[in-house]
């Protein structure tokens, strides 16, 4: 093993980890003077690109990155008939995963399959863009929305305040409200406690009883999974046989066309209709192999999280690296009363190895008497509020009163906002463009023609 090579490659699996994009990763090893890989194999007179001249030899691309991520070689595993030639042209092309041969364990891995596994998972969701402030959201990617399934993105609030908010991408597409009825917001802090909580009552739990904490795993392992994989068996089998369907009619049309049965401008049209639902099916046909195939293959383990959780002795602050080896997906619900933020709003976390997991002693128990009294007089002087407010909007007050404090808030609030754009300019997050030194317009020099 190339030690100096796999260190940078362990490298970039943990800063994408850790909620860095192929971009980011690309600029900090460019900015470390860290050499391409091409330069590397050039050095032990290996590769392609011993005698080229590389203009850059610290030109780290995105790309780069990205075909490093992708690849299976890491895990120790030789991957043989990537391309294939076509019967068209009789040119090799890249062909899908799916028609690899994989030889395992033929050297010495690089990476852990759970790395490899959670950095797939990582790039197949949503991108990793930084937000205003600079930083990236830790939960960029876990969280769904429970009703329509979409994916939720990061907002942050504007009202002077640092606090990032989470709303499902479905809602806010033109016309709002079709394609999801509501917003699902929720508040980054509140997941995140949520998740630290958890994972410290399945810790304790884990580490007091852990033939008990196996035995519940996998009872509700079994509860949940039975139903989603039967499901994704069923159309696994109809998206196979579609495939091989379009095979046979590609084959049909070419020799038609070939032969002169069918017209060249119709045979192109139907190639390349058939050519996309191919690659549309392709795509479908890997992400169920794989679900079932890890289903079939026992993948979630009680084991392998509990020796996840002994890696870590403190939950109490989760990072982004700590999130996405933990945390499989986590579904938010709507609130009990949209509206109001003392209410109830039910939140679904899928780990990792286990899949939904509640431990016994976070159970949610039957409220006391005395906790149910407590509710009643809550609401009660929640509705003579809301009555209150409606009597002196009727007369006029509240829009007196909300006019007479207008220009305080504002003033208030403009402050705020100027000392977090102040912060954020010193940080190097924002650059006004009117503080930029002046410069005079350069003048395009003119070349005489000799006649």
């Amino acid at each position: 093993m190339d030690e100096e090579a796999a260190a940078i490659v362990r490298r970039i699996f943990a800063m994408t980890l850790e909620g860095y994009g192929p971009y980011q990763i690309s600029s900090r090893l460019s900015q470390e003077k860290i050499e391409i890989p091409s330069v590397h194999l050039a050095r032990y007179g290996e590769g392609v690109n011993q005698n080229r001249a590389i203009k850059d030899i610290y030109g780290w691309g995105s790309s780069t990155i990205v075909n490093i991520l992708k690849k299976r070689e890491y895990l120790g595993h030789t991957v043989n008939f990537k391309t294939q030639k076509h019967f068209k042209d009789k040119k090799s092309h890249y062909v899908d995963e799916s028609e690899w041969t994989i030889f395992e364990n033929t050297h010495e891995p690089i990476i852990t399959q759970e790395m490899y596994d959670n950095v797939q998972r990582i790039r197949a969701n949503v991108r990793r863009y930084p937000d205003g402030w600079g930083e990236a959201a830790p939960l960029t990617g876990l969280l769904y929305c429970a009703d329509c399934g979409g994916k939720m993105y990061v907002h942050r609030v504007n009202n002077g305040k640092r606090v990032s908010q989470y709303t499902c991408s479905q809602y806010s597409k033109v016309p709002v409200g079709t394609l999801c009825p509501t917003q699902h917001r929720i508040a980054e802090k509140v997941v995140l406690s949520l998740v630290s909580d958890t994972l410290h009552a399945i810790a304790d739990y884990a580490k007091t009883d852990r033939a008990a904490f196996i035995r519940t795993v996998q009872e509700a392992q079994v509860n949940q999974q039975d139903s989603d994989i039967k499901k994704k068996r069923r159309r696994l089998a109809a998206a196979q046989k579609r495939a091989g369907e379009l095979e046979r009619l590609m084959c049909k049309i070419y020799e038609d066309n070939a032969l002169g049965r069918l017209p060249d401008a119709r045979y192109a049209a139907l190639d390349a209709q058939y050519a996309k639902e191919q690659e549309a099916l392709s795509k479908e046909i890997t992400e169920l192999e794989k679900s079932v195939k890890g289903y079939d293959q026992g993948k979630r383990s009680a084991e392998k999280f509990i020796a996840m959780i002994d890696k870590y002795q403190d939950f109490d602050t989760m990072t982004t690296t700590m999130l996405n080896e933990f945390v499989e997906k986590i579904l938010v619900h709507e609130r009990d009363q949209r509206g109001r933020q003392d209410t109830g709003q039910e939140v679904e976390i899928y780990f990792n190895f286990v899949g939904k997991y509640i431990p016994p002693t976070l159970k949610e128990a039957e409220p006391t008497p005395e906790e149910l009294e407590e509710i009643r007089k809550k609401n009660e002087r929640r509705e003579r509020a809301h009555r209150a407010y409606l009597q002196r909007k009727a007369s006029g007050a509240q829009k007196r009163y909300e006019d007479k404090i207008k220009a305080r808030k504002k003033a208030e609030m403009d402050a705020k906002k100027g000392a977090i754009r102040a912060e954020d300019m010193a940080k190097g997050i924002y650059t006004p463009v009117g503080k930029l030194p002046p410069k005079e317009p350069q003048r395009a020099a003119q070349a005489s023609v000799a006649v």
